[in-house]
C-alpha cells in the first residue's frame, strides 16, 4: 500500500514542506528518489537497525519512496524518523490514519533514539502556516519548537515511543512554553555589565553614542587598553529585543543547530567574535550547501573584529555589500539563498605593528611610514562604512584602583532607548530605514539642517584637520545621533563640535 507521512527542508531561514510517499509491493529492491544526498540514502541502514532492536522488522520487499517536490535537495540525517514511519505504515505494522496530520523530524540512533536536528523552529513555523496539527521531533528540540503557538510540539527520545502513538497505545506529552513569559523574564539578564569598566569615560559616550544610533565603529589603540572588554559590553546597552527580532534571529541561530536543549527563544543580542583566520565563506555564509555565517549570525547584535588588519583582505572585501544592505545573497548555479545581516560592526586594531604609536608611557618602535602602511590593510571603502573612529589609550593604576561605582549597562540603555524612539518616529514609514546610521545623503539634508556658526565650524575643522569628504556625511550622521541623546530638535554647534572628534583616521596627520 502506498502511504504519505511528511517532513521539512530548510532552504536559508524558511522551511518547506516534503511529502514522503512510500508504496511497499511485491519484489526485493530498496529505492529512494527525490533528489536525497548521501546522508539521507544512508538512513536505509541506520533506520533498518533501530528498526530490528526494538522488535520491528524492515520488510523484506519491494520499496519505493519519492521525497517531494523532487527538484529539491533533500539533506542531512534528520530524514530518518519519517522514513521509518512512512515504511512501518505502509507495511502494516503501525496505523496511518493520523500521518497525515504531523509533521516529523528525527535523526535515529542504531539503538532507535533520537539525535538532535537543525531548523526545528523554521520547520515548526511553516507546520503552523500549512495547518498541521502538530510537529514530532526529538526531545532535545522539543522547547525551541515550543515557541510556535497553536501547534503541538511532542518531542520524543526513541522510535517506540512515536510507534506506540501511532498505533494509539500509548500518548504523548506535548512540550507547552509560555514564549511571553520566558521571554520577558530573560530580557535584561546579561553577565557582562559597563559598571565593571573602570575609567574610559569618553570611550563609553562613543558607545553610547554608536548604540543609539546603530553607527559601525572602530577602536585603535595598544594592547591591554580595553578595546575588547568595552566591545563586549556593547549589546548590553543595546535596545531590548522585541519578539519578532528575537524570533528572526533565534530562526538562524536554529538553523546552524545553535539553540541548546534549554532554551526556547534568544533574549541576549548576539555578540560574534570570529578569529581573523577566518574564511570569506565562514563569514558572509555559503558553502556547497549553503549555510549562514558569522554576520547573519550576528543579525540584530553586534559583530566584533579584533586586530582588523590582521583579517586577510578578501575577508574584509566580501563584508561591503552585507554592511550597506543588510542582507546577504548567496548564489548558485540551480538556486539562491538569503540570509539577513542587520548588524552593528565593532572593530579594533593595535595603531601600528608594535601596538604603542601614541601609547603615553611607552615608546613606538615602528619604522618611518609603517602606520600608515598598517592602516592601508584596511580599504578605504570598508573604512568608508565606518562612522566613528575612536582612540582608545590605556587606564592609569589610579582608575583601576578606584572603589566608586561607576555608570551601569541598564542607565546608558535607558537614554539609548529614547533616542532609538525619536528616530523611529522620524523615518517612520521609510522602508529600511530604522537609525540614523542608515540615513542617505538626502535624508541628511533634510534632517540635519546646521545653522551657520555649525557651518562655519565644521568647513574649518575640515581644512584645519585635513578631513577627507567622506568624513563629511558621517560626521552629520553621528551629530544627528548625540542631538537625539540630548533630545535635541535642530543639530547645534557643540553636537558638531563632538561629532569631528569621532573621525581620527580621517586626519591627513595621522600616523605621519
Amino acid at each position: 500500500m502506498m502511504i504519505k507521512t511528511f517532513a521539512s527542508a530548510v532552504h536559508g531561514i524558511d522551511a518547506t514542506t516534503i511529502t514522503i510517499e512510500t508504496d511497499v509491493s511485491q519484489g526485493i529492491r530498496f529505492s529512494l528518489v527525490g533528489l536525497p544526498d548521501n546522508a539521507v540514502k544512508e538512513s536505509q541502514q541506520r533506520i533498518e537497525a533501530a528498526l530490528r532492536l526494538n522488535n520491528y522488522k524492515w520488510p523484506r520487499q519491494k520499496i519505493i519512496i519519492n521525497m517531494a517536490p523532487a527538484d529539491l535537495r533533500k539533506e542531512g540525517s534528520s530524514y530518518d524518523l519519517p522514513l521509518a514511519i512512512a515504511v512501518l505504515a505502509a507495511s502494516e505494522q503501525i496505523g496511518a490514519e493520523k500521518l497525515d496530520r504531523f509533521v516529523i523530524m528525527g535523526e535515529l540512533s542504531l539503538d532507535g533514539t533520537l539525535q538532535p536536528i537543525k531548523g526545528a523552529l523554521p520547520i515548526a513555523v511553516k507546520a503552523r502556516e500549512e495547518g498541521f496539527e502538530g510537529f514530532i521531533l526529538p526531545q532535545q528540540n522539543a522547547r525551541e519548537a515550543a515557541v510556535v503557538d497553536k501547534l503541538k510540539i511532542y518531542g520524543v527520545e526513541n522510535i517506540r515511543q512515536v510507534v506506540d502513538f501511532f498505533n494509539d497505545e500509548a500518548e504523548l506529552e506535548p512540550t507547552v512554553v509560555n514564549t511571553r513569559e520566558e521571554f520577558y523574564k530573560m530580557l535584561n539578564h546579561s553577565d557582562v555589565d559597563f559598571s565593571d569598566v573602570k575609567g574610559q569615560e569618553n570611550v563609553k559616550r562613543a558607545l553610547e553614542i554608536a548604540a543609539a544610533g546603530g553607527h559601525n565603529l572602530i577602536m585603535i589603540g595598544p594592547p591591554g587598553a580595553g578595546k575588547t572588554m568595552l566591545a563586549k559590553r556593547i549589546p548590553t546597552i543595546l535596545p531590548p529585543f522585541t519578539l519578532h527580532e528575537a524570533l528572526e534571529t533565534t530562526k538562524i541561530h536554529s538553523v546552524v543547530g545553535r539553540i541548546d536543549k534549554e532554551t526556547s527563544l534568544m533574549t541576549e543580542r548576539p555578540f560574534r567574535s570570529p578569529h581573523h583566520t577566518i574564511s570569506d565563506v565562514a563569514l558572509v555564509g555559503g558553502g556547497t550547501y549553503p549555510q549562514p555565517g558569522e554576520i547573519s549570525l550576528a543579525h540584530n547584535g553586534v559583530l566584533f573584529l579584533d586586530e582588523l588588519p590582521e583579517f586577510k583582505r578578501t575577508v574584509l572585501e566580501v563584508m561591503r555589500q552585507p554592511l550597506e544592505d543588510r542582507k546577504i545573497t548567496i548564489s548558485r548555479a540551480k538556486f539562491s539563498v538569503e540570509y539577513p545581516a542587520s548588524l552593528m560592526l565593532v572593530a579594533s586594531m593595535n595603531p601600528c605593528p608594535c601596538g604603542y604609536y601614541n601609547h603615553p608611557t611607552k615608546e613606538c618602535v615602528c619604522g618611518p611610514g609603517m602606520v600608515p602602511k598598517y592602516l592601508n590593510k584596511i580599504s578605504g571603502p570598508l573604512l568608508d562604512r565606518i562612522d566613528i573612529h575612536l582612540e582608545v589609550v590605556p587606564v592609569p593604576f589610579k582608575k583601576l584602583s578606584e572603589l566608586q561605582d561607576t555608570e551601569g549597562s541598564q542607565v546608558i540603555r535607558e537614554r539609548v532607548i529614547a533616542a532609538r524612539q525619536i528616530q523611529s518616529e522620524r523615518y517612520k514609514g521609510m522602508d529600511g530605514i530604522f537609525c540614523n546610521a542608515q540615513m542617505s545623503s538626502r535624508q541628511i539634508r533634510d534632517y540635519v539642517q546646521l545653522d551657520s556658526t555649525s557651518n562655519t565650524l565644521l568647513k574649518n575643522a575640515m581644512e584645519r584637520l585635513g578631513l577627507s569628504a567622506r568624513a563629511y556625511d558621517r560626521i552629520l550622521r553621528v551629530a544627528r545621533t548625540i542631538a537625539d541623546l540630548e533630545g535635541s530638535g535642530p543639530v547645534e554647534s557643540h553636537h558638531i563640535s563632538e561629532a569631528i572628534q569621532y573621525r581620527s583616521l580621517d586626519r591627513e596627520s595621522w600616523g605621519s
